[in-house]
């Protein structure tokens, strides 16, 4: 059992300023990718599917550094930005995870997220050798995906992000009408 103090410390700790990136296709999909199972956040089988996220650097732009992540996971750089989400999102880690995360420094992310239109060719998209071959695969397999269904991708604890970010942006996939 924890004790008091470490869960008052852990309180006390500071978010990760952090990007995401909605990427849709024409269709109005979104791309998700899945993580690696050695990812430092994976704790759950079943939930490593995820849209493409990282941190800011300091003194960098989050729409700039929305671009460059998107750009280092997945190599895409043929976008048009179509929406910015209202707020920021954070969400904590659980304990299980949050020592080992980014050095036990931060508590969970905020999250500043952005909707981008992929105006390439799917054969842009290198997950495997990702930013040119200059950076680390964080994903294994990539699909495209019906927006309403992130939420229950993602793992749990990151839930409630996904599901402000696909209320923030279910505006820009067209209705499908039942008959």
């Amino acid at each position: 059992m924890r004790s008091a103090k470490t869960q008052q410390s852990r309180k006390e700790m500071p978010y990760r300023s952090c990007v995401g990136v909605m990427l849709l296709n024409r269709q109005g999909q979104v791309f998700i990718g899945r993580r690696h199972s050695d990812s430092s956040d994976q704790v759950a089988d079943g939930y490593a599917w995820q849209m493409p996220q990282g941190g800011i650097d300091p003194g960098e732009d989050p729409y700039q550094a929305a671009l460059r992540e998107l750009y280092e996971e997945t190599s895409v750089r043929s976008v048009s930005l179509l929406a910015e989400a209202p707020d920021w999102y954070s969400y904590d880690l659980p304990s299980i995870v949050a020592g080992r995360a980014w050095r036990g420094r931060y508590r969970g992310q905020t999250q500043k997220w952005f909707a981008f239109r992929f105006e390439g060719d799917e054969s842009e998209i290198n997950i495997l050798q990702p930013g040119g071959g200059h950076h680390r695969p964080e994903f294994d397999e990539w699909r495209w995906e019906d927006m309403h269904r992130l939420p229950e991708l993602i793992i749990p604890f990151k839930r409630g992000v996904y599901e402000n970010v696909v209320a923030a942006f279910s505006h820009l996939v067209p209705q499908v009408t039942k008959s």
